[in-house]
């Protein structure tokens, strides 16, 4: 290497290119408007125009992505199901494309044609979107409602409890309106996917601005901004039971909801219509214009909502309402040693601790916690709010998972009044507190779950990072 400093020009003339390449806006034919950006981890995606347009510049900026994901899918889901991905993309298209509204119809057919175009090849097409789209409702809802179905009693009726999350207003907040926080849990090997952000401005209805897994319409785990001023997120109810096979499903209902709502009751009543039971969750709403927060605890026979302009409502995976927890749950909720009441535990004692000085740093502080509020210690495992059940001997068995199993907290996002009113966020891929997860140290300790190596990689934690939506 006689000329260091040639090289290292030429090295970054060619990075410059390939950034500028990155991160410039298309303004031509279908890409018109659109553009990616890669930064600490995520995808920053915009996306502009129709539900086609809309459509077909996601599959174009995410195609390698999306590619990776349908068969990654196809892969976790046989082992994990016991069902093949052609079960599930039929699943999907005799329960979930007839019920879909044209322009999401359109938006996810649109997809698949961007994806093929960038790649040149047959990659996938509408009905394997479609799929993706509703894993989670077909695999942990719709599985065991067909198990039970053909042989009663047969079904696991422990649907999964993903995320930690919570929205505070008035009196709970240091400057009086809304904070909120959320992190995503799901299997690591699905979780390090969920990279992508996506600022959508269609032609109808309200801008968006979400975090998502390639090739969704919806967010998914959920944390969403619309410029009517609603925000919103989740957490999954561990141990829901029930499926309508004829409903409409979630992913479609929580896009529409982001895209249509202007008020918390929209959101309630588009959530509602046709709910077909499946990722049944506690949705937590929040609108700027208001300065009000509600939770919805959203399953097919109940549906309790409670409001409130001074306060918080939390989530990790508990149901709320008593008739709700008897009658469409399999949880108990005297049992204490639960990930579930163990985190609620945390977040109440974070709740009341900070009460009146919660903003963006404190909501950060949050989803890196690491209290075991049954011991009082610090640990790295199911019961905290920064999960890491890869490293808990007890895993989480009121989700199914075993011990040691490679699933936890993958990302955090945080935001406030101010930063939603512009449409932005801040967010953390990795794990909220900064920990990395190496999957070949892992494998070493875990042999149990070596089949995962073809997909499951490496997750590295990022700083967190505002993505700033306002243009």
């Amino acid at each position: 290497m006689r000329h260091p400093r040639i090289v290292r020009f030429l090295a970054l003339m060619i990075f410059s290119v390939v950034f500028a390449v990155s991160c410039s806006k298309r303004t031509e034919g279908p890409l018109r408007n659109s553009s990616r950006l890669d930064k600490d981890g995520w995808i920053f995606v915009r996306l502009e125009g129709s539900p086609r347009d809309i459509g077909y510049q996601h599959g174009w900026h995410l195609a390698v992505e999306i590619d990776e994901a349908v068969r990654m899918f196809g892969f976790y889901l046989e082992k994990a199901t016991n069902r093949s991905w052609s079960f599930y993309r039929q699943s999907a298209e005799r329960m979930f494309w007839p019920k879909l509204d044209r322009e999401y119809k359109d938006e996810i057919a649109a997809i698949a044609e961007g994806v093929n175009a960038r790649l040149k090849r047959q990659a996938c097409d509408a009905i394997d979107i479609t799929a993706v789209n509703g894993w989670i409702e077909l695999a942990w809802y719709y599985v065991p409602y067909l198990d039970d179905k053909l042989k009663p009693g047969a079904g696991d009726k422990k649907a999964p409890g993903y995320c930690s999350a919570f929205i505070a207003t008035g009196n709970a907040t240091a400057d009086g309106k809304i904070v909120m926080g959320h992190n995503s849990w799901v299997e690591y090997i699905v979780g390090e996917r969920w990279n992508v952000i996506l600022d959508i401005a269609p032609k109808q209805g309200r801008r968006i601005v979400m975090d998502a897994l390639p090739g969704y319409i919806h967010s998914g785990d959920d944390f969403v901004i619309n410029d009517a001023g609603i925000l919103y997120t989740e957490t999954t109810i561990s141990q829901f039971k029930g499926f309508k096979e004829d409903g409409t499903p979630e992913f479609m209902r929580a896009r529409k909801a982001a895209q249509y709502a202007n008020s918390i009751d929209d959101f309630v009543r588009i959530m509602s219509e046709d709910n077909n039971g499946a990722y049944a969750n506690d949705w937590l709403i929040g609108d700027l214009k208001t300065n009000e927060i509600a939770k919805l605890e959203l399953g097919l026979k109940h549906r309790p909502v409670w409001k409130t302009k001074d306060g918080f409502f939390i989530g990790s995976n508990f149901a709320q309402d008593p008739d709700f927890i008897a009658e469409e749950t399999t949880f108990n909720p005297k049992d204490e040693s639960q990930s579930v009441l163990v985190r609620k535990k945390r977040w109440e004692a974070l709740m009341k601790e900070y009460n009146g000085k919660i903003d963006a740093e404190t909501a950060k502080a949050f989803e890196a916690d690491h209290i075991d509020a049954s011991t009082g210690a610090v640990a790295a495992n199911g019961n905290v709010l920064c999960g890491h059940v890869d490293t808990d001997p007890k895993g989480v068995p009121e989700f199914s998972w075993a011990p040691f199993f490679p699933g936890g907290s993958v990302q955090g996002k945080v935001t406030t009044s101010a930063l939603a009113k512009d449409m932005s966020f801040w967010a953390r891929m990795g794990h909220p507190c900064g920990q990395d997860f190496i999957a070949s140290a892992f494998f070493e300790k875990h042999p149990e779950f070596k089949w995962q190596d073809v997909f499951l990689r490496d997750m590295k934690s990022y700083p967190w990072t505002l993505f700033e939506g306002k243009k």
